[in-house]
């Protein structure tokens, strides 16, 4: 007979997924540990030690293959590495599941075929580890898928709640899409997430529906925005020529009232039709400059002509020398000052209140002058003076009387009526 030559290792293996893995920890080959747990007969058969099924009988054999290649120890040595490898990919699928938790699912499948596959191992070592060993990893697994499948959930919450009520467009939409990636990098049982996944979908259509709902409202808002801010650029070309200042300047202010009231465009067209907007404007109130300006310097003269006029007639002007004579001087000033015609608009106010001054100068005193003979003012100072006198006679004759307090009493009244009358009589003189 041909000695046989090793080939394949029997026993379940991997998937793709699962051999592409990085291995982080290798088991490595006891002869030892192969020869506590099996044999090689004289025959060259190689017996693997396992217990018996109740656990309570004494231990059986399983016989895994022959060996006639080399010695026995060769033989030991090459079903130990067998194991070994064996060994090796459990702790994979250990690694894997700790450092991508993503995976649980594709590692749950591998462990299950590895552990199916123990039966018929042609191993020899400590196979009931390994099945142990495989059967806490399956128990993680599915504390690993719970908080996987928790984890999904609360991603699809966060999803529905956002395609309910998010309307921050820009930063929500960029939170659906990592919701999206981290959903599918989630990994787990797809199956088992069937629904959820619809649910995700269905949020995510949700808010895209509306977001897409808002950008088309907007669109349409933007449209009406441009057509009626084309309507006011046209209105403000058609008055930028115009020469009637004051009335164009007010139709300006109108039309940027409407400006701000008609919303805002695509950027594009809200920057173009602005420009031409300020343009119309920039045209007018560049002319209306212009011309201030012009006239500013034609009225320069008359400012001149004006401060002569007030130089001359300011001190001639003196009511309290004679009244009469200052009003009709400051008549003669007033026609003079008239016919003379505009100042420049930043002096305006500067000759107003110049000529305001001896306007004032001339009412003023004709006004003391009123207050001071007035008929009424008069009789109510004669009126508190009256009473002064009246009181003070009848302190006199209390006192005469030897009524002491009654005397007290009435010149302190009258005196508060003189103190009235005194106050009277100064308004009158102011």
């Amino acid at each position: 007979m041909n000695a046989p030559k090793p080939g394949p290792r029997p026993g379940a293996r991997p998937g793709p997924q699962a051999a592409a893995a990085p291995v982080s920890t290798t088991v490595a080959p006891s002869v030892e540990d192969a020869a506590a747990h099996g044999r090689i007969d004289d025959a060259g058969v190689v017996w693997l030690t396992v217990s018996a099924t109740d656990g309570d009988g004494p231990s059986a054999e399983r016989r895994v293959g022959e060996w006639k290649a080399g010695t026995v120890a060769e033989g030991l040595a090459h079903y130990a590495r067998r194991f070994a490898d064996l060994a090796t990919e459990v702790e994979v699928l250990v690694a894997r599941l700790g450092t991508h938790p993503e995976d649980v699912a594709r590692v749950r499948n591998d462990a299950r075929r590895l552990r199916e596959g123990l039966p018929d191992a042609a191993v020899l070592g400590d196979v009931a580890r390994l099945d142990r060993r495989l059967s806490e990893l399956l128990t993680t697994a599915d504390q690993v898928e719970a908080r996987v499948a928790e984890h999904r959930v609360e991603l699809v919450v966060e999803a529905e709640r956002i395609a309910d009520s998010g309307s921050d467009w820009k930063a929500d939409g960029d939170r659906i899409k990592e919701i999206g990636d981290r959903w599918n990098s989630a990994g787990g049982d797809r199956a088992a997430g069937k629904a959820l996944s619809a649910r995700f979908r269905a949020a995510r259509e949700t808010f895209n529906s509306r977001r897409g709902s808002h950008f088309a409202d907007l669109d349409k808002q933007r449209d009406a925005a441009r057509r009626a801010k084309e309507k006011l650029v046209a209105q403000a070309a058609a008055l930028q020529d115009s020469t009637n200042w004051n009335e164009t300047a007010r139709a300006y202010r109108d039309l940027m009232t409407e400006w701000k009231a008609a919303g805002r465009a695509r950027r594009a067209d809200d920057d173009r039709l602005w420009a031409e907007f300020r343009h119309a404007q920039d045209v007018f109130f560049g002319a209306r400059d212009e011309d201030n300006r012009r006239k500013d310097a034609e009225f320069e003269q008359n400012a001149h002509a004006k401060q002569a006029l007030l130089d001359e007639y300011d001190a001639r002007i003196d009511p309290a020398a004679d009244q009469d004579r200052a009003r009709d001087l400051l008549r003669e000033l007033q026609e003079k000052w008239d016919g003379i015609g505009f100042v420049p608009r930043a002096r305006v106010q500067e000759f107003e209140d110049k000529i305001g001054a001896l306007e004032s100068r001339v009412s003023d005193y004709a006004e003391q002058q009123w207050r001071r003979t007035d008929p009424e003012v008069e009789a109510r100072v004669a009126q508190f003076q009256a009473k002064v006198d009246q009181l003070t006679a009848e302190a006199d004759a209390a006192e005469a009387k030897g009524r002491h307090a009654k005397a007290t009493d009435l010149r302190g009244q009258a005196e508060q009526w003189r103190s009235w009358a005194q106050t009277a009589a100064e308004a009158a003189r102011d």
